[in-house]
């Protein structure tokens, strides 16, 4: 099988208000439709992300078929399928709106490949999109971020194998497994370390494609760079991942598998800015704010 072209796809909010979404009076403010904004998938395949061609993007269908909360918006002018719409005029928003978010235990080099595959639960609810504000509750002690490879799913996938467990990868994005470490050496299950809300950072967008076998991942705190790695040190890799995960669950369209952070990383707070990068895909920035 000849491998698929590496593209880009993203799921973004236009920044001006639709007229009609403003103006229809199903769109009051008490209403249900008010309370959903708008959402569309583009896509780009330019190699140069920083080029003017990288940064002109052209409005397709979803690409989670059969997932409702995946859909497109409906119709708005100049937003229709193929239209192309320039990145300064929209927002990225998380890539996808996940069933599920998992993300793999003590992953790292063959220590973690000697220990019996694990996976933890991250609530969907704390998945944001690039830019969105990481809150930090007062008193939670050591927040760190960690920069992860994450699998965006394509399809519904239950027992994969080996063999067809990259059919059900639609591409990668980038997954930042906020963790407060505190909590986590009290919560076995490690639900109140990882699920917080905002405690998900996903984008900015989905790369097919992607060679990930050897990809450089890192975090660079306030500007400075943190020592990094690569996603060939991840003790489990991607299939394996994948086929484990679906030996006793099924993952949905959307769903984000985080496949573990191989590199360095240092407390956050209040003020702080965290990048993490991972190669092949670019980076995905958040500030960090106490909660309200």
């Amino acid at each position: 099988m000849t491998p698929a072209l590496p593209r880009r796809i993203a799921r973004v909010r236009p920044l001006a208000p639709s007229p009609a979404f403003v103006s229809s009076p199903a769109a009051s403010p008490d209403s249900a439709t008010a309370r959903l904004p708008e959402q569309f998938f583009v896509a780009n395949d330019a190699a140069d992300f920083a080029s003017t061609a990288g940064r002109t993007w052209t409005v397709v269908e979803s690409p989670f078929p059969g997932s409702r909360a995946n859909s497109g918006s409906g119709h708005r002018d100049g937003w229709e399928a193929g239209a192309e719409v320039s990145e300064d005029s929209f927002a990225f928003l998380a890539p996808s709106v996940p069933a599920n978010v998992l993300g793999m235990a003590h992953n790292t080099g063959q220590a973690g490949r000697d220990l019996p595959a694990q996976a933890f639960h991250k609530a969907a609810t704390s998945v944001i999109g690039p830019g969105e504000a990481i809150e930090l509750p007062a008193g939670i002690g050591l927040v760190e971020p960690e920069a992860e490879l994450a699998v965006v799913v394509g399809r519904t996938a239950k027992n994969l194998t080996l063999d067809n467990a990259r059919t059900a990868v639609l591409g990668y994005t980038i997954g930042n497994d906020v963790t407060a470490r505190r909590l986590q050496k009290s919560d076995e299950l490690w639900l109140s370390a990882k699920s917080q809300d905002t405690f998900t950072p996903a984008g900015p967008w989905i790369v097919t494609g992607l060679d990930h076998a050897d990809q450089t991942i890192g975090v660079v705190h306030n500007g400075a760079e943190l020592p990094t790695a690569s996603t060939a040190n991840l003790g489990w890799k991607v299939d394996e991942i994948l086929v484990y995960l679906t030996s006793f669950m099924t993952l949905h369209p959307g769903d984000l598998v985080l496949t573990g952070f191989p590199a360095a990383s240092t407390g956050i707070q209040p003020g702080d800015t965290v990048t993490c990068r991972v190669g092949g895909i670019g980076e995905l920035s958040n500030p960090v704010t106490a909660a309200s």
